[in-house]
């Protein structure tokens, strides 16, 4: 069974009090993660009716559990947030049996898009998030965490101390997806099964469960049209025009798309937030084996293992990182960026074959203080070290 990172740090003591919410896609692993650290009598699915009839009969339904298990155990309560005030039910839970239990909330929605001014968990919890597997975890791979004074080059020769090229690995999620059920069977046919299941099921349950669109349709037909768009500037006015419905129209169905974990974006970059917010921004997919091509997939691919780097350093409590995209007014653009607490930290560039680095990533590079690049190749066996900070490595061995 493959263990993930942020098993190593979901329950630590660090984290006080808190309920810990750990959000993510569907079937990426949070009801295994769940299961395993908590006791059986105490893990409770809010999609199975039999626990919405034990809590509409008794809202403490689980009290005599608690008190039957020694110590102060975990208490899981997976999919919650498709009740009605579930915010209220679990605020409840945690001031009633906070002396008494530590409780984990596990959900398939974006629950951080849930939270609003006043809200009444407001200092009960800490958001922690699982994505699909990165190839450090398919691998087995011991995770770097950073302190809050580590610098790139620093993390860049711990990247480079690792000695082995995954290829293989790479290869296999390239292939099947980083989601574990069908990366373990790298079974073509079961893949796509799989994938079309998991589709239908985002759209016609989680979507209709946790929204009020009642134009499914326009879900389908923006699922259709990303693909193409994978890693270019998304234009909602576009989208608009493509798919014939209404502006707003097309913002809902991004922002359901987002909130069931279907897409993620990625901003432009720009010292002044207030340019950032009115660029367009790059969308990917969660899955990165819905992208149109085999360049698409593998920057898909690296957006998904440098967003789950600089979550899980940040759930980690390590510091603040964000990933962001480069691109001046010329259309001259570098994939990504990643800040440190606000400030510029590294570069990085996607290639499916290594050659040399173009001279606009190292303008970007030295604009933004001479930060490193990293040029992360599809190419096997890639390592190179050039002027200026550059490097250039493969995929399979820098991950």
């Amino acid at each position: 069974m493959i263990t993930r990172h942020i098993e190593k740090i979901l329950t630590s003591d660090d984290y006080g009090r808190q309920m810990r919410f750990l959000a993510g896609p569907r079937q990426t692993g949070k009801t295994t993660i769940t299961q395993k650290l908590v006791a059986k009598e105490l893990y409770f699915n809010w999609d199975i009716k039999t626990v919405k009839d034990h809590y509409r009969n008794d809202p403490y339904f689980f009290e005599t559990n608690i008190y039957d298990t020694p110590g102060k155990p975990w208490v899981a309560h997976d999919e919650i947030h498709k009740m009605p005030k579930w915010k209220n039910i679990l605020k409840d839970y945690f001031d009633k049996f906070e002396g008494q239990a530590r409780f984990i909330i596990s959900g398939s929605a974006r629950l951080d898009l849930f939270r609003k001014s006043g809200d009444s968990l407001a200092g009960r919890y800490f958001l922690f998030k699982l994505y699909p597997l990165t190839l450090s975890e398919a691998v087995g791979a011991t995770p770097i965490l950073p302190d809050a004074s580590i610098n790139a080059l620093d993390f860049i020769d711990k990247q480079f101390s690792r000695l082995t090229y995954h290829q293989d690995a790479l290869e296999q999620l390239l292939a099947f997806s980083g989601f574990p059920e069908p990366f373990l069977k790298a079974n073509t046919r079961f893949y796509n099964r799989w994938s079309n299941a998991l589709i239908d099921r985002l759209i016609r349950e989680d979507v209709r469960d946790l929204t009020r669109i009642i134009e499914l349709q326009n879900i389908e037909t923006l699922a259709g049209l990303l693909p193409q768009r994978i890693g270019s500037p998304f234009s909602l006015n576009s989208v608009r025009e493509e798919m014939s419905v209404s502006y707003n129209a097309v913002k809902n169905a991004v922002a359901a798309a987002e909130l069931v974990y279907m897409i993620f974006m990625v901003p432009p970059y720009s010292k002044k937030i207030s340019r950032t917010l009115k660029k367009e921004k790059k969308c990917y997919f969660f899955n990165w084996m819905l992208a149109a091509d085999e360049a698409a997939r593998f920057e898909n691919y690296v957006a998904i293992e440098l967003t789950s780097l600089t979550e899980f350093w940040n759930d980690s409590g390590t510091g603040t990182y964000r990933l962001f995209f480069i691109r001046t007014k010329d259309g001259k653009e570098s994939d990504f960026l990643i800040t440190q607490n606000s400030n510029p930290w590294c570069l990085f560039e996607v290639k499916l074959k290594d050659g040399p680095i173009e001279k606009h990533h190292y303008k970007h590079a030295g604009h933004l203080g001479g930060i490193p690049i990293v040029v992360l190749c599809k190419e096997n066996k890639v390592l190179k070290k050039g002027d200026n900070n550059s490097f250039r490595v493969s995929a399979s061995r820098f991950f």
